[in-house]
């Protein structure tokens, strides 16, 4: 029997972090107040009552769920010195089979690799283990720089925050930016960080007073339209071209014209989901000029293009 869609399995075993934990049924099992469709339907998974840290959870059904779910999330594990359990790696497996999307927050990823989803595909985890899992599962190519790796099933993120940004990921895959960003609005978090972005940076959030970036972030958010370049950010900030490339890779873990590229698409999405107006007027809106310059770029950092984005999340 196929799977509902909305069907989002959270597996929950002894000694999970509650942070994860939470975190996964927050997202997905609180429903955002404006929504053009149905929200997701989230059962935490486990055999028996669960100790998460100083918690003790109830699950609402048995790991044998998670084959019947559309979505299986595996929060992160406290002992990675040890084999995770055999029940665990073996639901999370028969579920990939079955054809659920897997995804593992933190160091719930040595779960997913222990079950073989991993073989052979480019994963994350904290950056603290990383080496380990990488000498532990040689077949898996392990990228210890990243906040987390979409491979279309299987889904790995880093730690603590880069769990949340996975889950974002997830929401903006299903429902589209808008409600993605609304999503992140009520959580009071950033609503897109990519999954490429370094995972360690010196200032995620260049806001404090003071900072060399604190006023150009948002005077760059309000002439999206317009055609900026490095040197006009760089005279904005009152400083080098390098100076702010420097900078930029310490607050963004990007450059400053990859970051740019990346706001323009995201308002892109927003007036593809929010608006009927035409590729060419959002193409100068989002300062992508032409048609075809936003055709490429969103075709190339999305997947699909935007007449096919337009029509899938207003649908």
């Amino acid at each position: 029997m196929t799977p509902d869609p909305r069907s989002v399995a959270v597996a929950a075993t002894d000694g999970m972090l509650h942070f994860e934990l939470a975190l996964a049924c927050e997202v997905f099992g609180s429903a955002p107040a404006v929504l053009p469709g149905p929200w997701y339907d989230v059962k935490v998974c486990g055999t028996h009552t669960v100790r998460a840290d100083r918690f003790m959870l109830e699950p609402d059904c048995g790991l044998d769920r998670l084959a019947r779910s559309a979505t299986v999330i595996v929060p992160a594990l406290a002992d990675v010195d040890v084999d995770p359990p055999a029940d665990l790696v073996e639901a999370v497996r028969a579920a990939h089979e079955a054809g659920a999307r897997v995804v593992s927050l933190c160091t719930g990823a040595f779960v997913l690799a222990a079950a073989g989803l991993l073989d052979g595909l480019r994963a994350t985890t904290h950056w603290a283990h990383t080496e380990q899992l990488a000498a532990r599962h040689p077949r898996v190519v392990v990228d210890p720089d990243v906040l987390y790796v979409d491979n279309g099933s299987v889904l790995t993120s880093a730690g603590k925050a880069a769990a949340m940004d996975l889950c974002l990921h997830l929401v903006r895959r299903d429902h589209g930016s808008a409600v993605a960003n609304v999503v992140a609005r009520r959580l009071v978090v950033p609503p897109h960080r990519a999954g490429g972005q370094a995972q360690f940076v010196a200032t995620p959030v260049p806001d404090q007073d003071g900072h060399p970036l604190a006023e150009l972030f948002p005077w760059v958010m309000r002439r999206l339209d317009q055609p900026l370049t490095v040197d006009d950010l760089a005279r904005q900030a009152n400083m080098s071209s390098r100076h702010l490339t420097r900078h930029f890779h310490s607050v963004a873990g990007t450059t400053p014209l990859q970051w740019l590229l990346m706001q323009r698409i995201r308002r892109a999405q927003e007036l593809l989901e929010t608006t009927d107006e035409g590729v060419d007027a959002i193409a100068a809106a989002s300062g992508m000029g032409t048609a075809a310059t936003l055709r490429r770029h969103f075709q190339r950092t999305i997947g699909v293009p935007p007449d096919t984005y337009r029509r899938t999340f207003r649908a």
